[in-house]
């Protein structure tokens, strides 16, 4: 079974037809608003409206209320929603929307719990714990910590680009990989306030490499 790729973060018309252009099954909307890749609800009805059929619209919620993703769905044709708080199986499957539930792993993280545990999901997104940031981090994590048989299908995320996305699948064998800043383009430095003025744009070039390094497996 081919793999499945799902582009997340993005903020841009041009960028979200790249996605669809490059052969990707789906892209991801973030409406955290402490993420520099959020977008208002207004941006993502308009992005969800540029795409061709059959490319899957996720919208990514971090510990949001229940008014909040009802706000959003009223509003967004999201295909799929994609939890990555401390959300409860009750609140993630309330919606009547498939869920995928999003695990930041680390020693001492029982994956086979919260698969039994989240049992009504779609999947498990499996990102890198970095302390006090609940993805879109750039970090990859230790792919041995992975039990070889999960009963959801498994969303490789964390640290994916150009250049390991291939051993990533070749290794952990996933049911799909999903990618942000790994196919963003240079970073762009706001000297004055020190920080990255390009997270969300992404390069077609670089989905384009991608989609070729998951198809090459």
């Amino acid at each position: 079974m081919p793999v499945r790729v799902k582009i997340c973060g993005i903020t841009r018309a041009e960028d979200a037809l790249a996605v669809a252009m490059s052969g990707a099954d789906a892209i991801g909307l973030v409406f955290y608003e402490k993420s520099p890749r959020h977008v208002s609800i207004g941006q993502a009805a308009k992005l969800a409206a540029v795409l061709p059929p059959f490319v899957t619209v996720v919208g990514l919620f971090v510990n949001a209320s229940a008014e909040t993703v009802r706000e959003v769905l009223a509003a967004v044709p999201l295909d799929v929603l994609q939890f990555h708080g401390d959300e409860s199986p009750q609140f993630c499957a309330q919606f009547n929307k498939p869920y995928l539930k999003a695990i930041r792993v680390k020693v001492g993280v029982d994956l086979l719990q919260c698969a039994a545990r989240f049992h009504t999901a779609q999947g498990l997104l499996l990102d890198a714990h970095v302390e006090g940031i609940p993805g879109g981090t750039g970090a990859c994590f230790d792919w041995t910590l992975i039990p070889e048989a999960l009963p959801l299908p498994l969303i490789l995320s964390g640290g994916l680009s150009v250049e390991n996305v291939a051993a990533g699948i070749r290794q952990v064998r996933p049911y799909a990989v999903d990618v942000s800043s790994g196919v963003e383009v240079s970073k762009g430095i706001d000297t004055l306030k020190g920080i990255n003025t390009l997270k969300g744009v992404k390069d077609a070039a670089k989905i384009a490499r991608f989609m070729q390094e998951v198809k090459s497996v």
